[in-house]
């Protein structure tokens, strides 16, 4: 009985720690450089790689606060790309939300790597590069099998299918030097998904029983107890919705979020309505699934919204753009009254089903004002599964930490305080705490069968974008208007004459955002004084350039300005010496 209950002990401690099998003698060794996603919600994208390998996981943006005016989406800084672009083998993209996908366009004008992705994810970017000029780029397209390994430089990578709020969603099992890595990227663990296709358990406790070096997590809902409840609920919450709608019914959520659009149309079709798309990425993304075969509704059931006038309210399902309140989207310019062909009426139910991305709150809660003063009927977080999420809860992360029983953790996709939370769930879950690291961006990590510790750090950050013409805006640009918002601007012209140092007849002062306008004349009066005397305090021969002059009155007019206003804003004097 001893000998019998010391071997299950044996056993069992192999069971719970495959990694033991990892060769401690091994001299392989690989870096893991997150240059967008770490601190932030968005933005993914990291970097792999050996001596001589390199692979890119995702491009994604993310989207400007309310300080960088005029800047539509951000993409990360690609300097260590360049620094590094002789040993890049490939992009690798898990699944084709923007967030991971967004920038490839931006990324492709710069540098150009064969990209491996399922055929959506691919699908999506050659939209993307369609828009950009980049129609020729689709020759660097790999389209990858689940459950098949592809070898890439020194990596070995299989996709592995994973249930997320996006169709062909997959995560990473990378082969390398050092031994498996597995890279879950964005996922929940769904048991009923619309299309029936479940999280490859299977093959992750295949991996996890050959035992893994590393695992990379998403941590986005770290902090959330239990589970993620399935997309299949939203469904349910649907039926209860179409059947309480008397009139149109306009349904808005993430244009990327195809099986919650195709339950949707499903109810529609099923209550006899006919479906009109609206807004440009939704009416991209229901073309591209519909064509791929993902999405399994006849053309006779789809309208142009031209033609939605010809149809009774009862009649109509309209899907839109808008869940966030952007300004531009189709539901935020029918709820101002001005969309073309949609003038929303009092018996029209509008069905938000998505939850504000944080940043967003107060756009989505405008947005229900201006619905709610147009008098439809809103549906929005009053029902309970009208949205569920695409990340995993505790108890899900918990569930892939222990089929893959790591050595090393390595939580990502998140704010700090997601990450910190996700290494704690993973504590209680065995691994130990030493072999945790808690990353930011551009944090370099160095992990062999021995050790994971940080080594450097490297440059990160984002590029400014202008949606309007896809084009860079320049870090100086966005401070010069974060400048202008916070502090004003002041323009002074003023002729000066050499001969007695005084200015010629009155200098002209403007300013904007500064002093109210009732207040402009007190203002320039106090300039007007300040210049005089400066001007008779300084150097006869200062005054032979202009662009002293104009340095001293900038100081000068600061000071002023620091002390009785406490602002610091943009001053241009324009001076003419004669």
């Amino acid at each position: 009985m001893r000998a019998s209950i010391d071997e299950n002990i044996r056993v069992q401690e192999a069971r719970m720690n495959p990694w033991k099998q990892i060769n401690l003698a091994s001299k392989g060794k690989v870096r893991f450089t997150p240059l967008g996603g770490l601190g932030e919600i968005g933005g993914n994208m990291a970097v792999l790689e050996t001596e001589t390998s390199a692979i890119i996981i995702d491009v994604g943006m993310s989207f400007p606060d309310e300080t960088m005016h005029g800047v539509d989406i951000l993409v990360p800084d690609f300097s260590y790309l360049h620094a590094i672009k002789n040993k890049i083998k490939a992009v690798v993209i898990t699944h084709g939300h923007e967030d991971h996908i967004g920038a490839m366009p931006y990324l492709f004008k710069e540098l150009k790597f064969p990209i491996y992705a399922t055929p959506l994810a691919l699908a999506m970017i050659e939209n993307k590069f369609n828009e950009h000029g980049l129609k020729n780029d689709t020759k660097y397209f790999n389209f990858v099998t689940k459950r098949k390994q592809y070898g890439i430089g020194e990596f070995k990578i299989e996709w592995l299918h994973m249930t997320h709020s996006i169709i062909d969603a997959c995560s990473l099992a990378i082969e390398t030097p050092a031994g498996t890595l597995v890279h879950t990227a964005d996922f929940k663990i769904d048991h009923t998904p619309i299309d029936g296709y479940t999280t490859d358990l299977q093959r992750y406790a295949y991996y996890g029983a050959k035992g893994v070096l590393c695992l990379f997590s998403d941590s986005t809902n770290a902090h959330k107890p239990g589970f993620t409840k399935s997309e299949a609920v939203v469904g349910k919450t649907f039926d209860t919705l179409f059947d309480l709608a008397k009139g149109r019914v306009l349904m808005s959520t993430f244009s990327s979020n195809v099986h919650r659009i195709y339950q949707a149309m499903d109810r529609g079709v099923k209550a006899g309505r006919k479906i009109c798309v609206i807004g440009r990425s939704m009416e991209r993304n229901v073309e591209t699934t519909r064509a791929l075969g993902y999405v399994d509704i006849d053309d006779k059931h789809f309208i142009e919204v031209h033609e939605v006038p010809k149809y009774s309210e009862n009649e109509i399902l309209i899907v839109t753009t808008g869940s966030q309140g952007e300004t531009m989207a189709a539901l935020n310019r029918m709820a101002t009254d001005e969309h073309r062909h949609i003038k929303l009426k009092p018996s029209d139910t509008v069905i938000i089903s998505a939850s504000a991305i944080p940043g967003n709150e107060a756009s989505v809660s405008k947005l229900m004002n201006l619905l709610i003063k147009a008098g439809v009927t809103v549906r929005y977080k009053e029902f309970g599964d009208i949205h569920v999420s695409g990340h995993a809860a505790q108890e899900e992360q918990k569930l892939i930490l222990r089929l893959i029983q790591p050595k090393f953790f390595l939580p990502v996709h998140g704010e700090y305080n997601h990450i910190a939370q996700h290494a704690k769930t993973a504590v209680s879950c065995g691994v130990d705490e030493r072999n945790i690291l808690l990353m930011s961006d551009g944090d370099q990590v160095e992990i062999t069968p021995k050790y994971l510790k940080k080594v450097k750090t490297v440059k990160t950050g984002k590029t400014y974008i202008d949606n309007q013409n896809n084009l860079t805006i320049e870090s100086d640009v966005v401070l010069d208007r974060q400048k202008l918002a916070e502090d004003g601007i002041i323009n002074v012209v003023a002729q000066i004459a050499q001969s007695n140092q005084k200015v010629v007849g009155k200098p002209v002062i403007s300013t904007h955002g500064l002093v109210a306008d009732k207040d402009d004349k007190k203002f320039a009066k106090e300039i007007e004084v300040l210049l005089e005397t400066m001007l008779l305090n300084m150097k006869p021969e200062a005054l032979k350039d202009h662009r002293i002059i104009e340095n001293e009155i900038r100081g000068s007019i600061r000071k002023h300005v620091v002390r009785t206003k406490k602002r610091y804003p943009l001053i241009i004097p324009t001076i003419f010496i004669i």
